[in-house]
Parts: structure tokens; sequence; C-alpha cells
């Protein structure tokens, strides 16, 4: 049985062994309002009969009869015993919470330590963490993949309004980028560099490249309307001439 599972059996315990020891404490209240109020009757009887023997004379006031019998000492000591054993249960019931609440922070300390080294061996065996991008052009599509260094020099493009008119921009943007890489990661874009930053696709379904880089494509915002890489307009040009 696991520490969790040992832990669990005895706080499922716990409330019924709690119910049977209230139960005793209130049993024994109950005997001991008994015995006390017995015990009073007893004593104030005998007190009378004391006051009555020094007015009638038959006991002189320093007697060694003023004093309660051998019953209601007998009677004072029981109730003191019933009063100790409800001290002994409150005591008791006290203890068995005690000892389950320290096994409790026992038991969320041991899970707080263990929860924290699967987070560190987690760590320690994820590869370095991959920065998220989000590409413009086509929506829904995203890509998780590191930078790495290097000097990228945008190339030049066309740009296709939504009304078929081309204009070619020149650009000559660069950038160094010192992030790690996975050696698997797929490229992109003319200068067949990984994914980062912001990055545009081409709306020719059948572009080879399909992604690109702003810098690239001397873009500085999300294109408005399609948007063709410069082969796919040089592709749509040879077929308008043929």
């Amino acid at each position: 049985m696991s520490i969790s599972e040992e832990f669990q059996a005895n706080i499922e315990a716990l409330p019924n062994i709690i119910q049977r020891k209230y139960a005793l404490l209130r049993d024994l209240d109950k005997s001991l309002q008994e015995i006390q109020k017995q015990n009073e009757q007893h004593c104030e009887q005998e007190i009378d009969d004391m006051k009555r023997g020094i007015k009638s004379g038959s006991i002189r006031p320093n007697s060694s009869f003023l004093k309660f019998t051998d019953d209601a000492v007998d009677e004072q000591k029981h109730a003191i015993r019933i009063a100790d054993e409800k001290v002994e249960l409150a005591v008791q019931a006290y203890d068995l919470v005690d000892t389950h609440i320290q096994q409790l922070d026992q038991y969320l300390k041991k899970f707080d330590e263990d929860l924290r080294r699967a987070e560190r061996d987690a760590i320690a065996a994820t590869p370095p963490t991959h920065y998220m991008n989000v590409k413009a052009g086509r929506s829904g599509k995203t890509s998780n993949r590191g930078r790495k260094k290097t000097c990228v020099a945008a190339a030049n493009v066309s740009v296709v309004s939504p009304s078929g008119t081309g204009a070619t921009t020149a650009a000559n943007p660069s950038m160094e980028l010192d992030l790690p890489v996975d050696p698997n990661e797929p490229t992109y874009c003319f200068c067949n560099q990984v994914s980062y930053g912001e990055m545009v696709a081409c709306d020719n379904p059948d572009c080879k490249i399909e992604w690109f880089h702003y810098g690239c494509v001397g873009l500085k915002e999300q294109p408005k309307g399609k948007w063709y890489c410069s082969d796919c307009v040089g592709s749509q040009r040879r077929r308008k001439v043929r």
C-alpha cells in the first residue's frame, strides 16, 4: 500500500473513531452529572443532620462527627474518576486529530517535493525552448520553431493586388538572430532559413516555398487581400504570355 493509499484509509476511518469517543464522552458526562447531583443531595442531608445534632446537643461543634460519611466521600471520588476519564478521552481525540494533521503535512510536503523533482526532470529532458510564431497570410496556421544566428538578405518580390496588377518592391534588411535551433527543423522563404518573427503565406496553393519572412519580401505588415511571392507572380505572367 502506498503512502497516499494508507493516509486515505486512515483519514476515512477517523470520523467513526472520533464519533465513538464523543459518544463515550456524552455517556460519561451524563453519569457524572447524576453522581454529582446525588452527592450534593447526600451532603446536604448530612449537613442538615449535623445542624440538628448540634441544636439538640447530641453533637458538639468540635466533635469528630462533624464530617461527611464514607458514602458521600466515595461518591465524590467516583465523580473525580469520571471527570478524569472525560479529560483522558478528550486528550485522546485531540491527539488523534493532531496525528492525522501531522501526517497530512508530511504527505503534502513529500507530494510537493516529488512534484518539484518531476518538474526539474521534465525541464532537463526538454529540448531548448522554441519560439512560437503566428504567421500571417493563412488563418489558423502557426509555427513553433527556434531561431539561429544568421544574417538574412531580402529578395526582390512582386506583390499582386486583389485587382491583379503587380508592383515590385525591393528591400534589403538584415537581422541577426541568436537563439537555439533544431537541426531537423524545416526551412522556409527565399533565404532558406527556419521560421522566425512575422511570416506571410503565398496564396498560390501550388507554391513550392509557401511561407516567407516579412523582411525577405519587403513587408512591414500583413498585406491586404491576396499576396503572391515573386516566383508565383512570374509563373502567372508566363502563363498569360502564352
